[in-house]
């Protein structure tokens, strides 16, 4: 079967069990999502970890369910931008804390240790 002159033919859909489910939208996508996009945001000020991992773990529930569900749970899309915007984070936290630590050290490296005497001390 062909939708028009030219174009791709379209595999035909089986009938579906009256019984079926109708496929859903997982409500843990949006949650990792919201989880996701919540680390990406507080990322820079290391608060976004605890989100950010939330979201991770979260997805990987929601992964699993999608699949045994067999195709009648959808939000793939919103799954993997959370999970992105949640690695993100993650990333921006570690980004934050290396440069927290570099600081540290040329600070610390630049004070003198010990006695500091006048220049006319022998």
């Amino acid at each position: 079967m062909t939708t028009a002159p030219g174009q791709v033919p379209v595999a035909q859909q089986g009938q579906r069990h009256p019984l079926d489910p109708d496929p859903v939208r997982s409500t843990k996508a949006r949650a990792v999502f919201a989880l996701g996009l919540m680390g990406a945001l507080t990322g820079l000020f290391v608060g976004g970890v605890v989100p950010a991992t939330l979201a991770l773990v979260l997805a990987r529930q929601a992964r699993r369910q999608a699949y045994a569900s067999g195709g009648f749970l959808t939000g793939g899309a919103w799954l993997r931008r959370g999970e992105r915007l949640a690695w993100t984070g993650l990333l921006l936290a570690a980004t934050t804390v290396v440069v927290a630590v570099v600081i540290g050290l040329v600070q610390t490296t630049g004070t003198s240790f010990g006695h500091d005497y006048a220049p006319e001390v022998d």
